[in-house]
């Protein structure tokens, strides 16, 4: 009797901002970036000083190179020859300075802002 093929799975996990960890999640490489995202979304702890409102306010990171939605886990990575069976991928999250600065920016705003200019003629 033939063996069952196990079907292939990726292993990730994903590094937030502040270095601690989610998962390691299984995934099919015909997941899409944007559903990582969701997932990231999803279970994004809630003690956290930043929290994106959005899946399209997280970036990933794998291999250097920053992923883009609408491709696949299988597109995205590096052959995993090299690599032992089990081999866990860790993504960075990045939650671009656009979206922390916008929440950080209505604290400076509400100060009044006092202009002030001298010149001296000599």
């Amino acid at each position: 009797m033939p063996e069952e093929e196990e079907e292939e799975v990726v292993e990730l996990k994903f590094r937030l901002y502040d270095g601690s960890e989610m998962g390691p999640f299984r995934y099919s490489p015909a997941s899409t970036v944007a559903s990582l995202k969701d997932r990231i979304l999803a279970d994004w702890p809630k003690d956290k000083k930043f929290i994106p409102k959005v899946a399209n306010d997280i970036r990933l990171i794998s291999f250097g190179k920053i992923l883009e939605n609408n491709k696949t886990v299988g597109q995205c990575r590096v052959t995993y020859d090299e690599f032992p069976k089990g081999f866990i991928i860790t993504m960075h999250v990045v939650v671009p300075p656009s979206f922390l600065k916008a929440k950080t920016e209505k604290k400076v705003d509400e100060t009044p802002r006092k202009h002030l200019c001298a010149c001296s003629i000599l």
